[in-house]
């Protein structure tokens, strides 16, 4: 969140709410994003399948709510999920089509200024009814700066057009440096520009339709070749078969484009039954290419060396091909074993990792013990909830954990180095008392010593209660507890000089027990 120049966060329930009836925010955002909940409308109201409006929704208009979770996965897996992101290629592919029909502008200066306001215009018209998504405005200021250069002058030079763009966009807001669209976005044209033209002068054909077919070719492989290690890096994924799904959509891509804008034309609304059966039939495709054996490589975690490390490396390769220079392609070389040197080193030492994990939840408790590869996971979550497939699994899967055992604390459990009985934990040397709705300490023996306190379940019971040479280290209270109940938690921490570790609303904690 720092990175987005956001620092400090509160929180606030429904009841606290209060609508003032008065405008505010931007009044040009707010007429696109009113803009864009009317074209909505209109393809709710043709579109009668809802996979379908969903994917047409997105497509055209960039509004994702209505995407299911099945449609996500099929795009994802197959490598065209760029096709649902409103973006450069969409407002390329308007681009493209406005310059064909308006080449008859191009005969005088006069006419070629008033192309370059039609065309300018139209794609900013489309930048409007998408609500103005940081994506599509990306796209529509490279176009106005490569429209302002190939219209008002004769030097155009592409890498300088992406620069000034960056460096618009930058100034008008620094942060967006961190912006991972953002990055994908500049690191993708910079391929476009620069690798295509090496890749596809590698390969003559002579046929012309085959040509344009290994144009296209060329065309993707750039810009997967030098998004690789980001898209690694953030997405943890790679897709097998991109190149099939990307030589598969690229058609249908352009068909729904020209038809998802044309059946928001109430003449054109007669078209909508043929978009629709586009969208179904593209869908399914999709899903099937996502189906076929190994179409992902997934769980792939890079740390920022490893990643420093492959993208030098790939850099290198380039050149070394571009140039024919065997010396680069020797420190590719040696780059790339000093990458697999560090992935082999990481695998050891998380083969051979002790650690505790509390992770912060808004309203449920989930801890992971894990000893090497193996996680015993003490959760009162379901697997399939959210909560769990978003924060747990993520980091169990970075963990490089290939054994999970999944427990709650109602259930005791006995295992070589971990043991659950009654209030009672121990992990190797680490062990825990736990404070909930069964506990009673008269059942414990009246001297003990724990390495930690577990409060959960919003206990009823008094912490003040317990035998003083019950000896304990900290206190860790997770998310199930009230609020009030937390304050006086605090208030016995600082009163008995505890460390206290509270996961409501602040970071997930860790014991690491490796020595």
């Amino acid at each position: 969140m720092a990175n987005q120049n956001i620092y400090e966060q509160a929180f606030i329930n429904q009841k606290s709410v209060y609508k003032t009836n008065r405008s505010g925010g931007n009044p040009i955002l707010k007429l696109a994003l009113n803009l864009r909940e009317k074209q909505i409308a209109k393809y709710r109201r043709l579109i009668k399948n809802d996979e379908a409006f969903a994917v047409a929704s997105t497509l055209i208009l960039g509004y994702r709510a209505d995407l299911s979770k099945e449609i996500l996965t099929a795009y994802s897996k197959t490598g065209t999920i760029h096709a649902l992101s409103v973006s450069g290629a969409h407002v390329g592919i308007i681009y493209l089509v406005l310059n064909f029909l308006l080449v008859f502008l191009n005969r005088k200066r006069s006419l070629q200024l008033l192309k370059f306001v039609i065309i300018c215009t139209l794609v900013w018209g489309y930048a409007l009814i998408t609500g103005l998504s940081p994506s599509v405005v990306r796209a529509a200021i490279m176009i106005t700066i490569f429209m302002v250069a190939t219209t008002f002058s004769k030097n155009k030079n592409g890498y300088n057009i992406l620069a000034f763009s960056a460096f618009c966009q930058l100034l008008y807001n620094p942060f967006l440096i961190w912006n991972v669209g953002f990055q994908l976005s500049y690191i993708a044209v910079f391929g476009l520009i620069y690798l295509q033209p090496i890749i596809y002068k590698s390969i003559y054909i002579k046929n012309k339709w085959l040509d344009k077919l290994w144009n296209f070719i060329a065309l993707s492989l750039a810009a997967q070749i030098v998004t690789f290690p980001l898209s690694i890096y953030y997405f943890h994924q790679f897709p097998v078969y991109f190149l099939l799904g990307n030589l598969f959509i690229m058609i249908p891509l352009v068909f729904m484009m020209y038809l998802g804008i044309a059946v928001l034309i109430p003449i054109f609304e007669f078209l909508s039954p043929i978009f629709e059966w586009i969208i179904s039939c593209t869908n399914d495709v999709l899903r099937w290419i996502s189906n076929l054996p190994a179409s992902t490589f997934s769980s792939i975690w890079l740390t920022m060396p490893q990643f420093i490390l492959l993208s030098l490396a790939l850099g290198f390769i380039i050149f070394a091909l571009e140039r024919r220079q065997k010396k680069m392609l020797f420190i590719a070389g040696g780059l790339f074993m000093i990458y697999q040197i560090l992935v082999v080193q990481e695998s050891i030492n998380l083969s051979q990792q002790k650690k505790i994990i509390f992770y912060s939840l808004r309203k449920n408790y989930a801890v992971a013990f894990i000893s090497g590869n193996k996680a015993i996971i003490e959760t009162n979550l379901n697997p399939k909830e959210n909560a769990y497939l978003f924060f747990i699994k993520p980091s169990l899967e970075q963990a490089q954990i290939k054994e999970i055992k999944i427990l709650n604390l109602k259930k005791d459990t006995i295992s070589p180095v971990f043991t659950k009985k009654d209030n009672q934990i121990l992990f190797y040397n680490h062990s825990f008392l736990i404070v909930d709705e069964t506990f009673n300490y008269k059942t414990l023996n009246a001297i003990g010593k724990f390495s930690s306190l577990w409060i959960t379940g919003n206990t009823k019971f008094d912490l003040t209660k317990i035998n003083t040479e019950l000896k304990y280290n900290e206190i860790v209270v997770d998310a199930t507890n009230k609020d009030y109940k937390i304050k006086l938690f605090k208030t016995f921490a600082e009163n008995n000089h505890k460390n206290l570790h509270v996961l409501k609303k602040n970071p997930s904690y860790l014991i690491d027990l490796n020595p």
